[in-house]
């Protein structure tokens, strides 16, 4: 079976600012994403769980497939929302299928 490259991008962002995440997505040209809740972790300030330090509404986690070329938009996009707040960006290499839906 034929794999297309593609960028999996993945925002942990403070579940609040989940909608200004997304808006600036789409207003990108980000056609897809998905949101997961996201139960705990540990990081800089050591560990936490959404009953602890975040807040009461915890931490989301933004996950995006687009092709290669599309990259630096939706990087630039994210980074509008995340730079003064706490959030972890990643982007990793992937293959999908059905290069059209993406």
């Amino acid at each position: 079976m034929e794999t297309h490259n593609a960028k999996r991008v993945e925002i942990v962002i403070e579940a609040p600012l989940e909608r200004r995440l997304t808006d600036a997505l789409e207003e990108a040209g980000v056609t897809g994403f998905t949101i997961l809740p996201v139960q705990g972790g540990s990081g800089r300030s050591g560990r936490w769980s959404r009953e602890g330090q975040i807040g009461r509404s915890g931490m989301v986690s933004v996950v995006c497939l687009i092709r290669p070329d599309r990259l630096d938009s939706l990087l630039d996009a994210a980074f509008t929302v995340v730079e003064r707040h706490i959030g972890v960006v990643s982007v990793t290499d992937a293959q999908v299928l059905r290069a059209e839906r993406f």
